[in-house]
């Protein structure tokens, strides 16, 4: 390998361009700016997540109140089949994701994941817009959650919400400055939980399906038959059907929200090149076989024209196991439901703030954000990025007044598309990295974690981010149901990326990066050398172990 005599800048400028099959130019020794890993993140982060809290953050991000409170929606829109169906098609969706994901982020663990490496090969200018929407749409969750919590607190006491407000955010903060080790171990308790839960439901739901509840009848698949296995939706007819089966989609996609934020904190991992595959591979079979049982279940359970489906309470009560649960005559579940959906709402809080910090500091690393952002604490944790996080969170205040809830609301739906972007971003960046090796005359079994198959999903991963991007309010553009507000939450986002993509390009004279200059030699380099990148040693009690051995 030759080594070029002059330094070579990364990926915010180009690399030389060379020959297929040659090899790229690796830059100095002490070139800080070349590395993929930046010497600010090695250096200054701490190393404070474990394998298993990898693999346990990422099943808290993807299970919460789209799992255990929005399948009641799916279910009155699709009927049985067509939300079992549109859950399973979205799995594929999110099973190439975390492929992508994966291969990527083993390759170049950094801090703010995706949106660091959409940077690295695609465009500068990408990263920027794709890192500030992620950015506002974390920071604006946060409040949101708080505000949901403070919902599900409510279905107990009728206790000033501002109090509850106060003590949601307080804790937050403590969580947020605290040494990410913190942070991992709750997530680990919250995802324990979420899994507990699940499984109990899933079980009781059989038992009452299959007559076990004294003086319930068995209902076996009696609702797949009547009402019926789909739901016409809008129009008649297949039509009708079909139209059904695709609006469960949105709710399927906000529902594994959560997965992409597994890497988001790459850099303060242990050995992250060989536990984000790990994590990678074992999350996203856990994920979505729980989500399949469940949707399986709660088609059983409960018939799709039942009135109490469509229930926005925001607590326990419009969840379809605790419909079923008060038709069996069992009393105690709303509360444990409500519960665990109390823990889920702050899981995604402190996870949005990670996702939010993390690519914040990320952005600062790269010159998109002010330097003030890469302030770190003793322990390691970007504290000036969390304080800002902290300061948003006060939006959530605005729960206590009615309109200002709604001006709220209407905000925070600006980014619902936001995940839809985060998953495209992810399977291009695996596109752009596949074909920089092919181009470069590299194989891409030289990745420390690769399918030979993962090129074709990510194709259809990206497809179907487009496809549902552009497709999830379709309502408003039929008869009778135009709605400014739903129109802005389903499209707006779209032009915001584009302002600032465009903005930030004309402003920074950014180009596309060359699939010859994408420096795959230096993150081959770097992944060489990185001392922890040695298989994990597996014990007796991991093969035991189902959630993260």
């Amino acid at each position: 390998m030759s080594v070029s005599d002059s330094p070579v800048k990364g990926p915010d400028v180009s690399l030389y361009p060379y020959s297929p099959g040659e090899d790229a130019p690796l830059p100095k020794d002490g070139d800080r700016t070349a590395r993929i890993v930046d010497d600010e993140e090695a250096q200054n982060l701490s190393r404070g997540l474990q394998e298993r809290h990898t693999q346990m953050i990422a099943i808290a991000g993807a299970i919460g109140t789209g799992l255990f409170l929005g399948l009641g929606s799916s279910l009155q829109t699709g009927g049985p089949l067509g939300a079992l169906l549109g859950y399973a098609l979205v799995g594929l969706v999110v099973c190439a994701i975390q492929i992508a994901l994966g291969e990527v982020s083993a390759l170049m663990p950094v801090t703010g994941s995706f949106v660091r490496h959409v940077e690295i090969l695609v465009d500068p200018a990408l990263g920027f817009a794709i890192g500030w929407n992620v950015v506002y749409g974390c920071f604006m969750s946060v409040p949101s959650e708080i505000a949901a919590a403070v919902v599900l607190i409510q279905y107990w006491t009728d206790l000033n919400a501002a109090i509850w407000v106060t003590i949601l955010i307080v804790i937050s903060a403590v969580v947020a400055l605290l040494f990410i080790r913190v942070y991992g171990e709750l997530e680990f308790g919250f995802a324990i939980l979420k899994i507990l839960l699940i499984i109990g439901i899933i079980l009781m739901g059989l038992v009452i399906d299959l007559g076990g509840v004294s003086g319930t009848p068995r209902l076996g698949f009696h609702y797949w038959k009547d009402p019926g296995p789909m739901v016409e939706y809008i129009a008649s007819g297949s039509w009708g059907r079909f139209l059904g089966f695709w609006a469960v989609m949105t709710n399927a996609v906000y529902s594994f929200s959560g997965v992409e934020s597994l890497t988001m904190a790459a850099a303060e991992m242990q050995n992250p090149r060989q536990n984000i595959p790990r994590a990678c591979k074992r999350v996203f079979v856990r994920v979505t076989v729980f989500y399949f049982i469940a949707v399986l279940i709660v088609g059983m359970l409960v018939p799709s024209n039942d009135p109490r489906l469509g229930n926005e309470s925001g607590t326990a009560s419009q969840s379809p196991f605790v419909i079923a649960a008060a038709d069996a005559g069992i009393k105690v579940v709303p509360s444990i439901i409500n519960a665990v959906v109390l823990s889920s709402a702050w899981s995604s809080s402190n996870q949005s703030i990670l996702a939010g910090t993390r690519t914040l500091y990320g952005l600062a690393l790269k010159g998109h954000a002010p330097k003030l952002f890469l302030r770190t604490t003793k322990n390691g944790v970007p504290y000036m990025c969390a304080l800002l996080q902290i300061a948003v969170s006060c939006l959530a205040y605005l729960t206590c007044s009615n309109g200002a809830y709604t001006v709220f609301n209407w905000l925070l739906d600006l980014t619902s598309a936001g995940v839809l972007f985060s998953w495209g971003t992810i399977a291009l960046n695996h596109i752009r990295l596949i074909q920089a090796f092919k181009a470069q005359g590299v194989s891409p079994r030289e990745l420390p974690w690769h399918n030979t198959w993962s090129i074709y999903s990510s194709f259809f991963a990206l497809f179907m981010c487009v496809l549902i991007l552009f497709t999830g309010g379709f309502t408003v553009f039929t008869t009778g149901n135009w709605s400014a507000s739903s129109f802005i939450s389903s499209y707006l986002d779209i032009p915001l990326v584009l302002v600032f993509y465009l903005g930030w390009k004309f402003f920074k004279k950014t180009k596309t990066v060359s699939l010859y200059e994408v420096p795959i030699q230096q993150a081959l380099h770097e992944a060489r050398e990185d001392v922890e990148n040695v298989p994990v040693k597996k014990s007796k009690w991991s093969r035991l172990n189902i959630l993260w051995g």
